[in-house]
């Protein structure tokens, strides 16, 4: 499983997928941090791992990438066990992003995202062009930001830098513990939009930690809800988690207000619309049709109409009332 020059890099596999199976960790003084976890995640895949303090969520990341090493079960990529491979090669397969970057202060910018490549041995030039492309692909030209140094950077440009540094060698697989949660609100929300669209592009496997719910349902396919020793309570797309909490854990973790937060990741179909009036369409605001119904509620609450209008490809095919809305976001459903 170790990496080399001539398989690491843009010509190398995407993304791999994940098992854990009955994974533990525990401390020579007897304290469990994950007791027996298993969870399978699809190449490809964004799965969020989150729950309170002390849930063990983080240590789980640690022990895919073997920073901590397990006590107990397997942790396979693409069917490997990756407890029976040189650790050193291993992370070279691996990106690791945490909260506070980690960049090296005495390096620049360029040096930082070569790291990897430069220690696999790749030759200078193509170095280059892969610290290049990966600066343009999240946001940072190279020929403005290449020589800076950490300390010339904002806190959302270094996190930037952190993702560009863990995508340097083509990995695999992507750990991401906390990355957006050390910047203010309006920065965060840039990041967490420019990283959907830069995974819309790369596709990798990432296994992200946050303690932050509604980014869990905005960035995640699948979201995984840890309680304490690492014990798996829910394991679900959003809009499942949020519609059908499956403990009376998860049912309070996701709070009262989860139908708000289950309309951001339901979007306005066909069977949820409503006949069209006779009269008085044009004055509605309109969504499309695959639109958000948290953004359909969202005009209704902007404005007077008690409606919106439904639309695909500008025509109109329906409308949605408050009571609809809110039942989309219902946990009965």
């Amino acid at each position: 499983m170790d990496v080399t020059p001539e398989t690491a890099g843009p010509g190398g596999p995407r993304a791999a997928s994940i098992t854990l199976e009955g994974i533990s960790k525990r401390y020579p003084d007897g304290t469990e941090a994950v007791r027996e976890l298993s969870l399978d995640i699809t190449a490809g895949e964004l799965v969020v791992l989150i729950g309170p303090s002390g849930c063990g969520k983080s240590t789980v990341l640690r022990m895919v990438n073997r920073l901590i090493e397990p006590t107990g079960g397997r942790i396979l990529l693409d069917g490997e066990d990756v407890t029976r491979v040189d650790p050193v090669g291993l992370r070279r397969r691996i990106g690791y992003v945490i909260q506070n970057v980690g960049l090296f202060p005495h390096q620049t910018v360029s040096a930082n995202v070569a790291t990897v490549p430069q220690l696999l041995g790749w030759p200078r030039e193509r170095r280059r062009q892969r610290v290049d492309e990966l600066l343009e692909l999240v946001g940072l030209d190279p020929a403005q930001f290449g020589r800076r140094y950490p300390h010339e950077l904002s806190g959302g440009q270094r996190q930037r830098v952190g993702v560009a540094r863990a995508l340097a060698a083509d990995p695999v697989v992507l750990l991401m513990d906390e990355p957006f949660s050390a910047v203010d609100p309006i920065v965060r929300t840039r990041l967490q939009e420019e990283f959907l669209r830069l995974q819309a592009e790369v596709r990798k496997t990432i296994v992200l930690v946050t303690h932050d719910l509604d980014e869990a349902v905005r960035l995640g396919d699948r979201i995984a809800v840890l309680s304490q020793g690492g014990h798996l309570e829910q394991y679900d797309t959003p809009a499942a988690l949020l519609g059908a909490p499956a403990t009376p854990f998860v049912r309070e973790f996701v709070g009262a207000d989860r139908g708000i937060r289950r309309l951001a990741v339901t979007p306005v179909t066909r069977e949820a619309v409503e006949p069209l009036p006779a009269s008085g369409v044009a004055e509605l605001p309109a969504v499309a049709l695959g639109g958000s119904a948290y953004d359909a509620l969202g005009m209704l609450l902007t404005s007077a109409a008690d409606r919106v209008v439904v639309t695909d490809g500008g025509r109109p095919v329906g409308v949605l009332s408050r009571t609809r809305l809110l039942e989309l976001g219902s946990s009965d459903r």
